[in-house]
């Protein structure tokens, strides 16, 4: 026994320290843990009854980056007083960083308790043995150091050579020469594929996703183990996939960096995406990828400008506003914002107020928006028009010699589902059949299978059926025509707003725009994205104009129904015939009475109406002296000349019309070819058979 443990050491207990550095250690260094657990017997040989073990810390580190809750309540037991040696089999066990190993050693000091290794026993409050315990602790965490450092300089040695694969992306399996080759798997590899063709196509990725979605596709996945497996993709999967350079062919490493902070007196690690010059290597062309470098390049374009800030435009939304993003104040220089307002938040206006909102700064600019965008969609499309044909046709054949991307992914994942099907029946197969307790699971397995089968092709079968009546692609006398339409079809309710949008961020780069309130203009200067400039001036809505047109044919109809109806009557026949306002509200007495002052449309008078010679349908079969459906007749027969400005609305006569040769002439023949008239039932005969 040591002359260095005294009485008072041997009435506490000891608490020997077992810790390993990682789970890969605590898995498979067993013999380290047995030497370590062996320190108990040295502690009995030195005259300890009472040994606790604290192994809380198994696969934790001793270089401060983690918290060790069985250190922490060792070092408390010690403060204490309650313990009289602490053991390890070597002193680096206890700590790898001069923090916590000084803690230790001046609590030890403090209380008089002893450490023990494999080697000898220390007394703290000995100047020569804390002297030795300060030098072992500095050489443990430069060693340790030591080691890191040339493990990290062997890594980085290797990646800089292209060599060095932690694990291979889903897609890919990792090799000798090249480092990665693509999954064998067919179905993983035209997965993959679709995915960076929906994303060139759709130019978002949150988009691709919702097209996965909506399809019901699934993504290959690798879980622990290294295994494939098809899950409903998720946002983090297609960005991480869409984002990685290892898709097309390019090996990379060194693309995050972590970063180690103390916060409330505790460790605490980040890691951020460093720019593409800091990372450590970047190798293009080092294996076979799934897309080429420059496409790769486009998605990550698309994908940055569709952040919003200073230089982006940000990503297409479903609102009415087409210059969302594109927008510019001359005066600040920050993006303008989009309002809308309205009882259904259609009206559209954009305002410049980041100033206002973020420093309390005076608002620069504000404007409507409709007539804004109407004036640069007429731009776009006097571009756009006349390689409009030639677009059309190359979109036509490349879609024509594209085959359906949804059929082929499901055709994969039946011939995915048919195989497992087929397995798992030849397990079956296989089984006992008297061992019941094998032969259920393996056919209930089989089942499952089998219905993932009938799933999928039931899935085929709606969406062949829903995709069978495909029409011919178009010829190029059809397009020509189409083009000829080109306005109407951007102007068509059913266009889809975010292919507008599109087009937009394809074609122009921003819109610098002012408001000059003296001329009462908004001057906009488009910047395309050829290095072309041009400037437009625009007439600024004033105060209470509404930009919001009414239909001509409401405005017809209510220009011919005045002559005969109030404007009460008026606003019932629109409504019925479901004619809105210019909002989109239904139409009351004042508002008929407000579309006629501002198109200056007489009122309804009765003196008027007698003088001009106005009637109804009604009035003018009893002024001919014949039925109102035959008059009716006589008019689609254009032998009577009538308005008619709503389908369910009333007809409109005047009496010079009655009174034409045309109309003559049709009353005459209308009279002739009367019959004549049935007489009373007093002078009809009564009909009796004879009794004979």
């Amino acid at each position: 026994m040591s002359d260095k443990i005294k009485p008072q050491h041997l009435q506490h207990k000891a608490m020997l320290y077992v810790r390993q550095s990682s789970v890969y250690q605590v898995n498979h260094n067993l013999e380290s843990q047995k030497l370590q657990y062996a320190m108990e017997d040295r502690l009995r040989q030195l005259g300890w009854c009472e040994i606790e073990v604290v192994d809380d810390d198994l696969g934790r580190t001793a270089a401060g980056t983690v918290a060790r809750a069985g250190f922490e309540r060792m070092v408390a037991e010690v403060c204490l007083g309650r313990v009289g040696a602490v053991a390890a089999r070597e002193v680096s066990r206890f700590a790898r960083n001069s923090r916590e190993w000084q803690q230790l050693i001046e609590v030890c000091r403090v209380v008089d308790t002893l450490l023990i290794d494999q080697e000898t026993v220390y007394t703290p409050r000995q100047s020569n043995d804390r002297l030795l315990l300060g030098l072992k602790g500095s050489l443990n965490e430069y060693e340790l150091d030591l080691l890191r450092q040339r493990s990290v300089e062997a890594r980085r040695a290797k990646a800089q050579r292209g060599e060095l694969i932690v694990a291979a992306p889903v897609g890919f399996i990792k090799t000798e020469e090249p480092p990665l080759e693509k999954d064998p798997d067919r179905r993983v590899q035209q997965a993959i594929a679709l995915v960076f063709e929906k994303c060139l196509e759709l130019g978002s990725a949150r988009q691709t996703l919702l097209w996965f979605l909506e399809q019901g596709l699934d993504l290959p996945t690798r879980n622990l183990l290294g295994e494939i497996s098809w899950k409903r993709p998720s946002y983090t999967a297609v960005y991480q996939m869409l984002t990685n350079p290892a898709y097309a062919g390019a090996y990379a490493y060194g693309k995050t960096e972590l970063i180690l902070r103390y916060e409330n007196g505790g460790p605490r690690k980040s890691s951020h995406r460093k720019p593409r010059e800091r990372w450590l290597a970047l190798i293009q062309n080092a294996h076979e990828g799934y897309v080429s470098w420059e496409q790769f390049e486009q998605i990550q374009q698309a994908i940055a400008s569709n952040a919003r800030g200073w230089e982006h435009s940000g990503a297409v939304q479903n609102g009415p506003a087409l210059l969302a993003g594109l927008l510019r104040c001359r005066r600040c220089g920050r993006k303008l914002t989009v309002g809308y307002s309205g009882n259904h938040h259609d009206v559209l206006r954009y305002a410049c107020r980041r100033g206002f909102l973020d420093n309390g700064q005076a608002r620069c600019i504000a404007f409507g928006g409709t007539s804004v965008d109407e004036a640069i969609a007429q731009e776009v499309l006097r571009v756009v028009q006349p390689a409009a044909v030639e677009a059309a046709v190359l979109a036509s054949a490349k879609e024509a010699r594209q085959q359906d991307e949804v059929l082929q992914a499901l055709r994969r994942d039946l011939e995915a589902a048919r195989y497992a099907a087929g397995r798992a029946q030849k397990q079956y197969d296989a089984s006992d059949p008297e061992n019941r307790l094998v032969a259920d699971e393996l056919e209930r397995r089989w089942n499952q299978a089998l219905q993932r089968v009938r799933e999928v092709e039931r899935r085929i079968e709606q969406h062949t059926h829903g995709h069978g009546n495909a029409t011919a692609a178009p010829t190029r006398e059809q397009f020509e025509d189409l083009a000829s339409e080109l306005e109407a079809v951007w102007s068509c309710s059913e266009t889809d707003v975010r292919l507008k949008k599109r087009i937009f961020r394809t074609l122009l780069h921003e819109i610098v725009v002012d408001v000059d309130a003296q001329a009462g203009e908004i001057i906009l200067t488009l910047h395309w994205k050829g290095g072309v400039h041009t400037e437009l001036r625009l007439p600024r809505r004033r105060r209470g104009q509404n930009s919001s047109q009414t239909s001509p044919e409401a405005v017809d109809a209510v220009r011919v129904l005045a002559r005969i109806c109030s404007d009460e009557l008026i606003a019932g026949a629109l409504n019925r015939a479901g004619l809105p306002t210019g909002r989109g509200n239904r139409w009351t007495k004042e508002r008929v009475t407000a579309l006629r002052s501002y198109h200056e449309i007489p009122c309804y008078s009765v003196e008027r109406r007698k003088t001009e010679g106005w009637m109804t349908l009604t009035e003018a079969a009893i002024s001919l002296g014949v039925s109102g459906r035959t008059l009716r007749l006589a008019v689609e027969r254009r032998e009577v000349e009538a308005e008619h400005p709503l389908a369910d609305g009333p007809w409109v006569f005047n009496q010079r019309a009655l009174e034409t040769d045309a109309a003559a002439r049709f009353v005459e023949r209308v009279r002739r070819n009367n019959r004549a008239p049935a007489l009373p039932l007093s002078l009809q005969n009564g009909l009796e058979f004879p009794t004979t």
